[in-house]
């Protein structure tokens, strides 16, 4: 299948990253490459930039897409390793660092994936299929109070617990193998009258998704990591289409900013309050009517902004 992604809040985050022509640019999450193929528009020869993706398949889309530019490096890695990516590159700082979190498009499409509850496809939802830990050893192997806590958290779920109770129930007559499996008990979990909101499985099917993935709990700790990797006046730019997404992304940068604890009356600061840089944005960037209306994924979307100074 053709690696699909229509990119969100492109605009948005082209003027964002306020590019450099010949500055350095990182796309944590290559994906479709739809962003990058722009950063690079803006880049002159002397300019570059680092795509990476946990996905074989996004990297290997994105480096013919990209094909006709010469000032591109792929990296097969996580963006919550940017310390050691930039490390091994020989490289110390860069100008701009976007990330597009969240599943693409392509993994919700090519459903032999196991991220789509539409269908019958082996439960995995991994985006890097060289690690181990899959959706199906999630659904069988944690205990009940465990998934019913992940499904709530992540999925923010208020049946959770029928639905892990439910899981474990059938677990214990055969293993859930399938995606067409899991939809089934989660639709019997719900009550009809309260399926009313979208697909049934939707919050579930995110929940362990983002568990497989480890999507939320190094996030704090990455948002910080790339504002060090940052020049002076560089900008990190993160979609989000996550409540807890955008909590950790939002709470990071505000402990970047830092904040004077000092008394008003005060002269001068003497709490040693110090701050990496500011936020471009107060309220995060949202999709304008139009974007949402042509791409429903983008109704969701978040976008945040941090300048380092």
């Amino acid at each position: 299948m053709e690696f699909k992604h229509k990119p969100v809040l492109l605009d948005e985050c082209i003027e964002g990253l306020n590019i450099k022509p010949d500055g350095i640019y990182i796309d944590g999450t290559l994906g479709g490459a739809g962003h990058s193929k722009e950063i690079l528009k803006k880049l002159s020869g002397n300019g570059l930039l680092i795509g990476i993706d946990r996905d074989i398949d996004a990297l290997k889309a994105a480096k013919e897409k990209l094909k006709e530019f010469s000032n591109v490096m792929f990296v097969k890695d996580n963006h919550d390793n940017i310390k050691l990516i930039l490390e091994k590159l020989g490289i110390e700082k860069v100008d701009g660092i976007l990330l597009d979190l969240g599943v693409s498009s392509y993994q919700l499409d090519e459903r032999n994936r196991g991220f789509s509850y539409l269908g019958e496809n082996e439960l995995d939802m991994r985006m890097d299929r060289l690690q181990t830990l899959t959706a199906k050893q999630v659904i069988n192997d944690y205990s009940e109070e465990e998934l019913a806590n992940i499904i709530y958290e992540y999925g923010e779920e208020r049946f959770s617990r029928q639905i892990a109770k439910n899981i474990c129930e059938y677990r214990k007559h055969q293993e859930i193998r399938t995606t067409k499996q899991l939809v089934e008990i989660i639709e019997k979990s719900i009550p009809k009258s309260k399926q009313n909101d979208g697909h049934p499985a939707k919050r579930t099917f995110q929940a362990i998704r983002i568990e497989v993935n480890d999507e939320i709990k190094p996030l704090y700790k990455t948002v910080g990591n790339c504002i060090d990797c940052l020049n002076n006046q560089g900008r990190l730019c993160i979609i989000t289409f996550h409540s807890l997404e955008d909590r950790a992304v939002k709470n990071a940068m505000l402990d970047a900013k830092g904040k004077c604890t000092c008394p008003s009356d005060l002269p001068y600061c003497v709490c040693g309050a110090k701050s990496l840089g500011s936020i471009i944005n107060r309220k995060p960037i949202i999709a304008n009517k139009k974007e949402q209306d042509e791409n429903s994924r983008s109704k969701s979307a978040k976008l945040r902004i941090f300048e380092k100074i």
